[in-house]
């Protein structure tokens, strides 16, 4: 178990002066020795620096695809959850209000996309008479449009044939974003 923490040739370390990402590892690897089927972890990420988040993301994700381990996951950080989860459950005032497939409960929803155009005021006014997004925002660095994705080659061409050149598109739609909407509407 050691070894599959990444905590290998530390065995004879003093605990005391591990790292919190070690004592995470070490945390899990206490864990496994039991082969529970399910494994528990609470904010397992708080604290850690960069490279200590992506090593614990890295062993969530190892004991479920290699070990088959099922991990109740509770954590804030809610772009981790996006990264490492396959289903979730958003839990407000003790109150389950959604639970599902990440990637089905995030595609429900429409898409933000940020453009880059040559033209902002042309834009704006050209998207103000389309029916093909919802609303849009603009501000120094592009336009933002909630838009849903199947409409987004339509938009393109509609741009296009209006002699607005399109530099990129960028999707903004993060798990945060659908958190914060299915709380304001709980």
């Amino acid at each position: 178990m050691i070894e599959f923490v990444g905590l290998k040739g530390r065995e004879k370390d003093k605990v005391g002066g591990f790292s919190h990402g070690m004592k995470q590892r070490l945390g899990i690897a206490q864990t496994l020795i039991h082969d529970p089927e399910l494994i528990i972890l609470d904010e397992p990420t708080t604290g850690l620096d960069p490279q200590g988040i992506i090593d614990i993301r890295n062993l969530i994700i190892s004991l479920s695809k290699e070990k088959n381990k099922t991990i109740l996951l509770s954590s804030h950080q809610l772009s981790e959850i996006e990264i490492i989860a396959n289903r979730m459950v958003i839990i407000n005032k003790g109150r389950s209000i959604i639970e599902g497939n990440v990637s089905e409960l995030l595609n429900a929803q429409d898409l933000v996309v940020r453009l880059d155009v040559d033209n902002r005021e042309k834009t704006e006014r050209l998207l103000g008479a389309s029916n093909l997004v919802h609303s849009y925002v603009s501000d120094s660095s592009g336009i933002e449009v909630s838009i849903v994705k199947e409409n987004i080659p339509q938009l393109i061409r509609y741009l296009s044939t209006n002699d607005i050149a399109v530099f990129s598109v960028e999707s903004k739609r993060k798990l945060e974003d659908y958190f914060i909407k299915m709380i304001a509407e709980a």
